[in-house]
């Protein structure tokens, strides 16, 4: 198989008859898809002298408590239906990781279609989102929505400005390019946004950007919302309510640091009356992303974690070496290494006889850094293990808020 860059001229058909082959191109939609292809770093394997597989990733920052960290997201993984079950997709996806992990992204991360196949190359589940669908007159916001502004395909740049300038917290994600946005706001001619423009120059400041499958009456999708503090979130809120009038359901994700059900008028109730219908009221949660560390020294010399300090050696394995070429420079993150954990933090290669041993894959190390599991949960269910008094000590230590990207992709 002949791995490479991939090359405009050459594979545009190609790329877009792997797309149709796995139902995510629809005919008259191959210039905004182009537009994906713009973002960053495309690798394409060849079969036949034909590109039968194509791996994407676009580069960006991930929010680590209060610190941005260089984040690279995997935006696709295709193969065509000749090359399926040859192990394309996973070797050439680890080729992704090395590429952008040796151009300096010290995390990675992608939405899956499954749990279990990203494993193979190191990525940890992410924690749970949850969604709600709700009847959006039922929304409890003691406020008024002043007049919005529409927001349409026109305004990419005014939105995608506002994406990057809006309140992100822990594992909250930037995308750098205005292309992860253009084409979302293109896509449907029946989606629309509606927002404020009350920054000091005019600028964008909040905004709610709605998918539609039924115009007249629902359901409505909010695909993202954009705010600067949580009164502008109130406000958007107060404006998908203003839609409740003549829209019978809308489907929201939670907003980090927020419980929507404490906004929702009896939804017990409304769940109950509306249950099997079209319009049915609940709530939903779902782990799809994956993230996974590409450089433990660096991630760990910007983690800065409230409490005493923890020192322990960390014997981490990583599944993506055997997946890489020996012509690669970077070989994954396996290895031995002395860590620290506290207000300031870092790891050196090596180890220390002194200190308890930590035995970890970089998937669950990663979902420990993060916060998504605390450490005695994962040694039940992923690939960690430690004596008792040491996975308890990085319970306490590494409570964090629940990791939200904020950012599908």
């Amino acid at each position: 198989m002949q791995y490479r860059e991939y090359d405009p001229k050459r594979d545009r058909d190609a790329v877009h008859r792997i797309w149709r082959e796995a139902g995510w191109l629809e005919k008259g939609k191959e210039e905004l898809a182009d537009m994906h292809l713009t973002c960053g770093r495309l690798l394409v394997a060849e079969v036949g002298g034909q590109a039968e597989c194509l791996v994407s990733s676009a580069p960006g920052v991930m929010r680590y408590v209060e610190e941005d960290l260089a984040f690279a997201g995997c935006t696709g993984v295709a193969t065509g239906r000749v090359a399926r079950k040859q192990g394309l997709a996973k070797r050439l996806l680890a080729r992704l990781i090395a590429a952008d992990a040796a151009d300096g992204a010290l995390v990675v991360g992608l939405g899956m279609f499954e749990q279990g196949f990203y494993d193979r190359v190191g990525y940890g589940t992410g924690g749970y989102e949850h969604s709600l669908s709700f009847d959006p007159s039922t929304l409890r916001v003691d406020r008024r929505a002043r007049p919005p502004r529409r927001l349409g395909a026109e305004d990419a740049e005014l939105v995608h400005a506002c994406r990057l300038a809006r309140l992100r917290g822990h594992g909250g994600l930037n995308f750098h390019a205005t292309a992860m946005t253009a084409p979302e706001v293109r896509w449907s001619e029946k989606a629309f946004g509606l927002g404020y423009c009350d920054g000091p120059s005019g600028e964008l400041t909040h905004h709610v950007w709605i998918t539609v499958d039924d115009i007249e009456s629902g359901p409505y999708r909010v695909a993202w919302m954009a705010y600067r503090d949580y009164g502008q979130l109130l406000e958007l809120l107060a404006l998908v309510k203003s839609l409740g009038d003549q829209v019978r359901l809308v489907t929201m994700q939670e907003p980090q640091g927020i419980q929507l059900q404490d906004l929702l008028d009896r939804p017990f109730k409304h769940r109950q009356i509306t249950e099997k219908s079209k319009f049915e009221s609940r709530a939903r949660a779902e782990a799809y992303w994956q993230m996974r560390i590409c450089d433990v020294a660096k991630c760990l010399a910007e983690t800065h974690l409230r409490g005493e300090e923890a020192r322990f050696n960390l014997r981490l394995s990583d599944p993506i070496a055997e997946l890489l070429g020996e012509e690669l420079s970077w070989r994954g993150v396996g290895g031995e290494y002395v860590v620290t954990l506290g207000p300031s933090s870092g790891a050196e290669v090596g180890r220390d006889p002194g200190l308890s041993t930590l035995t970890a894959s970089v998937n669950a190390f990663t979902r420990l850094w993060l916060g998504v599991r605390p450490a005695t949960g994962l040694a039940v269910t992923d690939e960690l293990s430690g004596p008792p008094a040491l996975l308890e000590e990085l319970d306490w230590l590494l409570r964090l808020p629940d990791p939200k990207p904020d950012w599908d992709y």
